[in-house]
């Protein structure tokens, strides 16, 4: 495999608190946690800093969101510099006057804000009334260059589109973190929920599995409201084998190394993206392609 290139990756995933400001000073403190244990890049799951404001429509949960850079941005550059972590925060971005965003931060270990990306899949589902509240991200799908490894960065709903992994991934991306908040509906059936959440950590793991890289999954815990937080944070590495994962129930703080050498190897043995057939995906820019 050649010379191995370990990485500690931390998951921080937690049960929200109604305070903004708890939330925030808890987030900071665990990052630290996360550090202590080893951890070089940290994740924190979707919108770390309130409950969950999409169960419903209401218009007074706009209050909650803050600009980039603001409160949240600033404590946790902090952190980044005095621990020399990277530092991959979602946020309820409020971009000006009535237009807000879920935006994912990367914060590199020298507390240099690297960019932002804007989640651009945005689900209106019972108990997700997302669109109420974000606009779709107009800044494509990136990677980060930070100091430790290049990384890209989807939300959520984002994490079931194999187009956003691929383009993400297509620009280098060694790791692929997915801050998120999903859940049961209690009232479901065991099985249901089994099955919700199968097919979950199924879709992110071909993820890693098509593009040979390393998929990072950090999911909120707790319930609130009608949901149930199914935590589960987990690392997929890059033949999608699931490396290590959370409870469903508990707040929990994990590091996972991972050997970036593995990407190299990986792609040898399985090269995906030698044989691309890229002269004949031209429909996959339209919405469908059936005819009468």
């Amino acid at each position: 495999m050649g010379k191995e290139k370990l990485l500690q990756i931390g998951l921080v995933q937690s049960i929200s608190s109604p305070s903004l400001d708890k939330n925030l000073e808890r987030a900071v403190k665990r990052c630290h946690l996360a550090a202590d244990q080893g951890a070089k890049i940290i994740c924190l799951q979707e919108l770390f800093r309130s409950p969950y404001p999409c169960q419903d429509e209401n218009t007074n949960r706009f209050d909650w969101a803050e600009t980039i850079p603001g409160p949240s941005t600033t404590a946790l550059t902090e952190v980044a510099l005095e621990r020399q972590v990277v530092i991959v925060a979602s946020l309820f971005e409020k971009r000006t006057r009535g237009l807000y965003h879920n935006t994912a931060v990367v914060i590199d270990a020298d507390g240099k804000l690297l960019g932002t990306y804007r989640k651009n899949h945005i689900p209106d589902d019972p108990g997700y009334y997302e669109k109420f509240y974000f606009t779709p991200g107009d800044q494509g799908y990136q990677a980060f260059q930070t100091r430790y490894a290049k990384v890209g960065v989807l939300i959520c709903w984002d994490q079931w589109f194999p187009e956003a992994a691929r383009l993400t991934a297509l620009q280098g991306a060694e790791i692929l973190f997915y801050p998120t908040a999903i859940g049961w509906n209690p009232r479901d059936s065991k099985e249901i929920q089994l099955s919700q959440h199968d097919a979950w950590q199924t879709i992110q793991r071909s993820h890693a599995i098509a593009n040979g890289i390393f998929v990072v999954s950090v999911n909120r815990a707790g319930t609130e409201g009608n949901t149930k937080f199914w935590g589960q944070s987990f690392v997929a590495d890059p033949f999608g084998e699931v490396m290590e994962k959370t409870s469903h129930d508990e707040e929990e703080i994990i590091t996972v190394a991972c050997n970036l050498s593995e990407i190299e190897h990986t792609r040898r043995h399985w090269p995906f993206l030698r044989d691309r057939r890229i002269d004949t995906y031209q429909g996959l820019n339209q919405r469908f392609l059936a005819r009468d």
